[in-house]
């Protein structure tokens, strides 16, 4: 009975690691972004009346989780990079923008291409992630998940972590310095 055990517990644990599953994405970003020279980041809290659209635990520590994973450091001391988000749910028409991929214009750094708008139908339960640059006071960058054939589950843990993944695959950048292993010496500058 035990050797039949491990084998059924070895799929269960297989099969829970790969039920990650991608949701459609779409992103837009700003040509002003300095991707490459960000360093620090924090969570933006809702001003005024508390919005619980823009409050929740499981998409704050999952954000958090992935910034520090790219190397960047939380700050509430004047971050360079201020991370909004807000849960849709009813289904909404959103202004975005058809633009190149970020990391092929951040390499050719072309400050003369135009921003071509398209607007996007999305379902309910789409989630929205916004960077702000603290110092421009802009957004720079935004991605947003849906799906298409179904809504995600704001209630649902493992939704709202599968949406934050989503997403933020999608923004590729170290933080400055964090690869070269200069992350220490620049903290000093981050004020």
């Amino acid at each position: 009975m035990k050797k039949n055990f491990a084998p059924l517990l070895l799929v269960l644990f297989l099969s829970s690691c790969l039920g990650y599953k991608e949701l459609p994405v779409e992103y837009d970003y700003s040509y002003k972004g300095n991707f490459k020279r960000y360093r620090t980041f924090d969570i933006m809290k809702p001003a005024g009346p508390a919005d619980s659209t823009m409050m929740n635990e499981v998409i704050e520590k999952s954000i958090v989780a992935r910034m520090k994973f790219l190397g960047y450091r939380q700050s509430s001391s004047k971050p360079h990079l201020i991370i909004g988000f807000k849960m849709f749910n009813d289904s909404l028409r959103f202004n975005g923008y058809n633009q190149p991929d970020i990391e092929e214009w951040v390499k050719s750094q072309n400050d003369n291409i135009d921003y071509n708008p398209q607007k996007f139908t999305l379902n309910t339960g789409t989630l929205l992630i916004q960077f702000y640059d603290r110092r421009q006071n802009r957004s720079i960058w935004q991605g947003y998940a849906t799906t298409m054939y179904g809504s995600i589950d704001f209630n649902n843990s493992r939704h709202l972590r599968n949406a934050v993944i989503s997403i933020l695959d999608k923004y590729r950048f170290w933080a400055e310095g964090f690869i070269e292993g200069t992350t220490a010496a620049n903290q000093e500058n981050d004020l």
